[in-house]
């Protein structure tokens, strides 16, 4: 493993004392070994003066299978969205156009800053997606999506139940703690509308016994909440409370329509929240009570959720949105910046059982930073400022010029170094052409 020397920059750590220094950030292998030492002889030397070395965005909802769909689904409601417009596309992924799809999102998602990734894959081929996965470096928690159940699913989405588990658990044995663990699996159940409850208890069940999270949907849309009510006679949370599910080994993408006992719940079971700010309001989904689950405790991180709903990956815009859209009759001062850059970093790491291993700039922790450069129009001047304010308010991802995940560079000046752009855009294109066809909905 070689070593790599970042010099002369300015460091956010994150550290518990959320430190700023100036210095260098000395890595040898996949570790971080020094920070703020004199300037040592490396294998690898980047020069990040007059920039900044942050810790890698950690992103805990994300849908890599549907990066080839932005712009497919727009201006529409959630379950009108997926069923009108990206079930089909999902039904009518193969193996290429899976791999493909993952290669788009990871390169997007580096080119923002993102090192780390909660995926959400679809039905089918997700050994497609691990693979793409494993060859580009992401750090990512990743598991194919279980759909066993519900009305408007396509057959090319409905699974058998034990189909479903059994291929979820072969997928999770060859995968999960891959290369030194940058690589694990989750539970990926899709959410209640599309799961039978023998599905969900099977889920609680094998997500103990081999010790891995479980990554679902909840509580997103009125009408997802009114099906469920419907079908299994309570509100999402408290449905998964009453199963089991609820716990530290959860995370719940969304979570806008909650009541006072589904709020307890959380805050009892220290139950995680992903927070998908232009997900939610693009499809009108509503504003998540995140200043309050906050304040109670409870896990709230930040997402991107998929390129169709969104219609990007990045995380500045994520932070932005989420600083921005709960200060309207909230006050100015509620979701402070620094705040909102601890949901991106240490508290998507936290979310995730990974605070010791990422999240911040601290020795002894995984080498996952990006370096940012304040060189541009719309950050400056960039003295005299907050920092950390300024990256959630002015910077924007294509401030974004060197990535290191685990110790490796995977991009570096903009220049992607673990992922061939030119194939992968040529590659998009032609097979968003072919998907779009095999799905009918040309």
């Amino acid at each position: 493993m070689s070593t790599i020397l970042v010099k002369n920059g300015t460091i956010i750590t994150m550290n518990p004392e959320r430190e700023v220094l100036e210095g260098n950030l000395l890595i040898d292998g996949r570790r971080i070994v020094e920070i703020g030492g004199p300037e040592r002889p490396a294998d690898k030397v980047i020069d990040a003066s007059g920039r900044l070395v942050i810790p890698g965005f950690v992103q805990t909802h994300i849908h890599l299978c549907q990066t080839l769909f932005r712009g497919q689904a727009d201006d529409l409601e959630l379950l009108d969205w997926l069923k009108l417009r990206i079930w089909p596309l999902e039904a009518a992924h193969d193996e290429e156009s899976l791999y493909i799809s993952a290669l788009l999102g990871i390169g997007e998602l580096f080119k923002g800053g993102t090192t780390t990734i909660v995926d959400m894959e679809t039905v089918h081929h997700t050994e497609y997606a691990f693979r793409a996965i494993q060859e580009t470096g992401i750090r990512a928690l990743a598991g194919k999506v279980m759909m066993d159940y519900g009305e408007g699913v396509p057959d090319g989405l409905r699974e058998k139940t034990a189909d479903s588990i059994a291929e979820s658990v072969a997928l999770l044995e060859k995968w999960h703690g891959q290369d030194e663990g940058r690589i694990r699996y989750a539970f990926a159940p899709r959410f209640a509308v599309s799961c039978s409850e023998e599905l969900l208890l099977e889920v609680r069940d094998l997500a103990h016994k081999y010790g891995v999270m479980v990554h679902t949907h909840a509580s997103e849309n009125r009408g997802e909440i009114e099906l469920v009510m419907q079908d299994r006679g309570y509100r999402n949370v408290v449905y998964f409370d009453r199963l089991g599910l609820t716990g530290e080994n959860l995370i719940l993408a969304h979570c806008i329509w909650l009541d006072e006992e589904e709020m307890s719940i959380l805050q009892r079971t220290g139950t995680r929240v992903a927070h998908c700010p232009s997900s939610n309001l693009k499809l009108a989904s509503g504003i998540a009570r995140v200043p309050e689950m906050l304040d109670r405790g409870i896990s709230v991180s930040l997402a991107a959720d998929g390129a169709p709903c969104n219609n990007n990956l990045d995380m500045f815009v994520e932070m932005r949105h989420a600083a921005l859209i709960h200060k309207v009759g909230r006050g100015p001062t509620v979701m402070p910046a620094r705040q909102v850059f601890e949901m991106a970093t240490i508290g998507g790491a936290w979310a995730i059982g990974l605070d010791k291993e990422i999240g911040s700039l601290e020795v002894g922790k995984r080498a996952d930073l990006a370096i940012v450069d304040f060189g541009d129009f719309h950050v400056w001047p960039a003295e005299e400022v907050d920092l950390i304010s300024h990256l959630v308010y002015a910077a924007r991802s294509s401030d974004v010029r060197t990535v290191i995940v685990d110790g490796r560079i995977v991009m570096e000046e903009r220049k992607l170094q673990t992922i061939d752009e030119p194939f992968v855009r040529e590659k998009a294109n032609e097979t968003i052409r072919r998907l779009v066809e095999k799905a009918g909905l040309r």
